[in-house]
């Protein structure tokens, strides 16, 4: 697998962010919205939908796509293997982004423990999945079919 660097790596980020984005819209409406605004409700105007929630939405989904598509790329010029490689970009992504961001969320007693056995394991299915896909497409970018 050669180098994907720019312009396959835009357009696996673009495909890869259809099914990041959602998985995030799915899961912050259903699961995490309800919660927070129950659980923070002395909180004034807590978790708003309006434009600016929504670019700023727009902008961790980004970052979060593409880290998934880098973290995989790497992964298989790394490991090579198909399936440890969709493992291991998604375990990777999933800790940095949302077992972290989770953890810190309940530290600060700004979320309910209960939450996370809900988003935790939907989020890891989410980045496996974004793994896979981008895998899949980083098949389909290379002309030597070495994936």
């Amino acid at each position: 697998m050669q180098t994907i660097f720019p312009n396959k790596f835009v357009k696996i980020t673009l495909l890869t962010s259809i099914w990041i984005n959602i998985s995030e819209v799915f899961r912050y409406f259903v699961i995490v919205m309800p919660t927070m605004r129950k659980d923070l409700s002395a909180i004034p105007n807590v978790a708003p939908m309006d434009w600016w929630v929504f670019s700023i939405w727009g902008v961790w989904d980004t970052i979060l796509t593409a880290s998934v598509v880098f973290i995989t790329w790497l992964c298989f010029k790394t490991f090579g293997d198909k399936k440890r490689t969709i493992y291991i970009a998604g375990t990777t992504c999933w800790a940095m982004f949302f077992l972290l961001f989770w953890v810190g969320m309940v530290n600060m007693n700004l979320s309910n423990p209960n939450l996370l056995l809900l988003t935790l394991p939907l989020s890891w299915i989410e980045m496996t999945i974004g793994a896979w896909i981008a895998l899949k497409l980083l098949d389909k970018s290379d002309d030597r079919k070495s994936v």
